[in-house]
Order: C-alpha cells, then structure tokens, then sequence
C-alpha cells in the first residue's frame, strides 16, 4: 500500500484540487489512470485502488454527484499546470501607455520638454499617446494639429514609430507612437553596431586589393609551341 501523503499547511501551498484523504465525499465517480469509467465507488475503494498504482486520487469535478476523481501522479499533474500557466505569463504582453498633451501653438522652449519627455518614454519601452488640444477657434485649424504631431513624429523617429496616424477626436488630435528596435539603446551602440554590419556585408579595399592576380601573366599557349 502506498503511503499516504501529509502535507503541512503552514509549508506547503493549499492544492487546487482535493487530493486523497482530502476528499471527504463519501461516494465518487472513479476515473483510472487511463480515463476510463470505472463507476461509483466509496471513497476508501478509490483511494485504495489509486494507492494500488502508486498514484494519486484527484477530486476533478467537485461540483458533480457524486463528484468524479481520477487517478493520477498529481506532483507532475502540478508541475505541468505550473509550466502552462508560466509560460502564458510569458507570452502575455503587458502595454504601458504613458500620454503627453499639446497646444497647437506651443513654444519651442515647451516644444523641446515634451519632445523629451515623449524620447524617454519611448526609451522606456512605453508607447506614448500625443494628444493636441484645440480651443475656440483653433478648431477651424485642424491642420495646425496634424503638422505638429507629424513634426514630433519626424523628430524621435529614430526610437518611434507612428502606430495610429493623427485622428481628430472632438476637440482633440491624437497620435499613437510606438518604440521601435532601437528605443532604450544607447546611440553609440547603435551606430557602432550599424557600422558592424556596414564592415561586414561591403567589403574594404583591402579586401579588393588582395584578390587573385588576373590569369593574363600566364605564358601564353602559342609561347610554349614556339
């Protein structure tokens, strides 16, 4: 008989599911190690038969009558739960959306402290959302709005791209940005790695100069017949 498994509330997490002597139904629906139906059995009946296999009895449908458990190695049944749900963690992306508000005639001083702010958000790995706010009659000038952002779109382009073109939005203009491969990268890596692939994909004139000499100095074949 296997022997049965304690585990200490104040050491190891709370299971999920009700395992073995956790179960305290008095009757259940047995499913074997295979997913077959084995029928209704008492409890003591399936916890034995589980222990049998040097398995675990596993309450997997509580809510049912009677409630159905199934045999199984439930530290690995876990340790497969855990990694499934690591690795959706894994692919879920997290957006952090950070916004920064304009006046159609801002300054070039207020101008340059935006632009600053939207480059290290964008650094940050933050998309930026620009909005234009327009006022009285600044409505009627749309225009004035969308070359503004179009200017600040230019300016960062290095580290952001444009992800949603400037929209008009009641009394707003918005444009989202986005970082790009070379947002949160030092300039000097930058370059120095864009020059990297420059040196290895054109060849030097050195490289030109060392090539083979031209088959012309061979002798000539009527100068061996003569």
């Amino acid at each position: 008989m296997r022997p049965r498994r304690t585990i200490e509330p104040d050491r190891a997490p709370v299971p999920q599911a009700r395992i073995n002597e956790m179960i305290r139904a008095p009757k259940v629906r047995l499913v074997d190690e295979n997913g077959e139906q084995l029928g209704i059995k008492t409890a003591d009946e399936a916890r034995e038969y589980a222990w049998g296999k040097n398995l675990d009895l596993v309450e997997v449908a509580a809510q049912a009558d009677p409630p159905v458990t199934r045999v199984m190695d439930y530290g690995k049944y876990r340790y497969e739960q855990e990694q499934k749900a690591k690795l959706a963690r894994k692919h879920q992306v997290s957006i952090n959306v950070k916004e920064i508000k304009l006046r159609p005639k801002i300054g070039i001083h207020d101008y340059n402290t935006k632009k600053g702010h939207v480059e290290r958000f964008l650094n940050q790995r933050a998309k930026v959302k620009v909005t234009i706010m327009f006022r009285g009659r600044e409505t009627q000038h749309p225009e004035r709005g969308r070359d503004l952002l179009m200017r600040l779109a230019d300016d960062v382009k290095e580290i952001g791209q444009v992800e949603s073109p400037p929209l008009l939005d009641g009394r707003n203009m918005v444009m989202m940005l986005g970082p790009t491969k070379n947002a949160g990268v030092k300039r000097e890596d930058a370059k120095a790695e864009e020059t990297q692939r420059s040196e290895e994909t054109v060849p030097g004139d050195g490289e030109r100069e060392a090539a083979p000499a031209p088959r012309d100095e061979e002798p000539l074949p009527r100068e061996e017949v003569g």
